[in-house]
């Protein structure tokens, strides 16, 4: 895979992104406080009114003058979508699924403006559908009401799908990508297996706090440098996939896209949390299995890697390490600016948007505070996340007839139980993307909610587990199961990595991943 966006122009897109945040930053806190200036005023004439000899008749003159909501609990039947409408959605991933996989297409696809040519073309389908097919109201969740059916119906999918899911979704994948590219491993580091062991262990731990993709981007180049004298090291790149780049990302919102799609349904930040004890049974399970099937590697090849003249060794140290506190501050942003909740403690609800403002002022921070060789030493680029904003425009947009289907069928499915939900969203998790994927059961699972059982945003909380846990760990079963898969093989292949193929790669997650998985379903979903 060729990189559209190379190391050495990067850093003129740089300059570019940093005065474009900077420039959303200044424009949204000025129509910002002009906004809050405006309420204030509208509450000042409310406030004079109703002290007025007639205040019902001046404030019934004024009443377009103060906003309101929309009655956000007003449910309004309407059919489903046709089953047909789904095709879109379909061709989509099976486009993210096949293309790469054809040697006529391959190439094609490596460019993000085909990506995004499909994924935008599919999307239109979806939009033309809602305007002229769909002879039905669409619930806006933007403004918490329902537009009628026609242009203005495919209008609010698009808003939906751009406003709500969209731009949060990619505001976060953005900054923990572009701040995790200026933080660089330094130092002299010798591939044993209880070396590479470590280095997959703490990338398990970092993904549930920087990301799956932040934390494959901060370790997969030291971990190739320090195997640089093995001679088997595909396995140990295949691991890292299992561990950085998927099965440690489920403890927060912010580790694995699946779960920040939940978290923006209504999941509470901290509810992941409570996966800890499988979190920590996959992890320690899949990296014991890595350090004795690497150090039989290792004893095999006969190397004696003590044998590095001491004057060469570097101590280890980390350049770009203001990053981890502009990293703290996205943490923050996610956890606490929540436009649906007020601040613990407050009545206040920071306004829409503003919590992907303030990511996209820590990422300026990020890319001002830390200087171009820093990125360079990491290969940094933005064509990875590049890929991701272009598909993803036509995911969110597909998704929507598939999700309206699924809230009015999904409950004559048969999935009833956590280990089901488990299985279902891994299985397909394993073939497509795992973000759509956990959207779609997720949905599901709100139409199955068990009376009297306790849920979450909606849903029973062993469905919830189930569903959280099968699009996280089982994304670990192919390459195109979750985005850092693909980009990490790309890595290493650059650094003349011989990686196994599609199904060779499947022989080692069928061999480790899918025993952990069922080990996983038997102890903690059964109940």
């Amino acid at each position: 895979m060729n990189s559209e966006i190379t190391t050495e122009n990067s850093e003129q897109m740089s300059k570019w992104v940093l005065a474009v945040l900077l420039l959303l930053t200044f424009f949204y806190f000025g129509w910002f406080f002009a906004s809050s200036s405006t309420a204030e005023e509208i509450h000042e004439t409310a406030s004079h009114l109703a002290v007025d000899d007639h205040p019902a008749e001046k404030l019934d003159d004024h009443k377009d003058e103060i906003p309101h909501e929309a009655d956000a609990e007003h449910h309004l039947e309407v059919p489903p979508p046709a089953i047909y409408s789904v095709i879109p959605f379909l061709l989509l991933l099976g486009a993210i699924a096949l293309l790469p996989l054809s040697h006529k297409t391959e190439h094609w696809w490596e460019h993000n403006i085909n990506r995004f040519k499909v994924a935008a073309g599919l999307g239109f389908l979806t939009l033309l559908y809602y305007a002229f097919l769909y002879d039905h109201p669409v619930a806006d969740h933007f403004a918490h009401g329902h537009t009628e059916a026609g242009i203005s119906a495919s209008v609010t999918v698009l808003k939906n799908a751009i406003l709500v899911e969209y731009i949060p979704f990619i505001a976060l994948l953005f900054s923990l990508y572009v701040i995790s590219g200026g933080i660089h491993l330094r130092g002299t580091l010798v591939g044993k297996p209880k070396l590479n062991a470590t280095i997959i262990g703490i990338g398990g731990l970092l993904a549930s706090f920087i990301g799956t993709t932040g934390a494959a981007m901060l370790l997969i180049r030291p971990l190739i440098r320090a195997n640089q004298e093995r001679r088997y090291v595909a396995h140990t790149i295949v691991f890292f996939i299992f561990v950085v780049c998927n099965t440690g990302g489920c403890l927060l919102p912010i580790g694995d896209p699946p779960l920040f799609l939940g978290y923006l349904r209504g999941v509470s930040f901290l509810w992941t949390l409570n996966l800890w004890p499988m979190w920590l049974t996959m992890n320690c399970v899949l990296v014991a299995v890595y350090f004795l099937f690497d150090q039989f590697r290792f004893l095999s090849e006969e190397l004696n890697l003590e044998e590095i003249d001491a004057e060469q060794k570097e101590p280890i140290s980390i350049d770009g390490s203001i990053n981890f506190l502009w990293l703290i501050g996205v943490i923050l942003c996610v956890a606490f600016l929540d436009p649906s909740r007020p601040l613990p403690g407050t009545e206040w609800a920071p306004p829409v948007f503003m919590r992907e403002v303030l990511m996209g002022l820590l990422t300026a921070l990020s890319l001002w505070t830390t200087t171009n060789q820093t990125r360079q030493l990491n290969s940094f680029n933005y064509d990875a996340i590049v890929e991701v904003a272009a598909l993803f425009i036509g995911i969110f947009v597909c998704m929507q007839p598939p999700i309206q289907i699924l809230d009015v069928y999904g409950s004559q499915l048969g999935f009833d139980e956590g280990w089901k939900f488990f299985w279902g969203t891994g299985l397909l998790s394993s073939c497509l993307d795992n973000a759509p994927t956990y959207v779609v059961f997720f949905e599901t699972a709100k139409t199955v909610a068990k009376p009297g059982a306790e849920t979450i945003a909606g849903v029973t909380s062993l469905h919830l587990v189930g569903i959280s846990l099968g699009a996280v760990f089982m994304g670990a079963m192919t390459y195109i199961g979750n985005g850092p898969n693909f980009m990490v093989k790309a890595i290493a292949e650059k650094n003349n990595i011989r990686m196994p193929s599609f199904f060779g790669y499947m022989l080692y997650s069928c061999a480790v991943v899918l025993p952990a998985c069922i080990l996983i379903s038997l102890i903690f979903l059964r109940g």
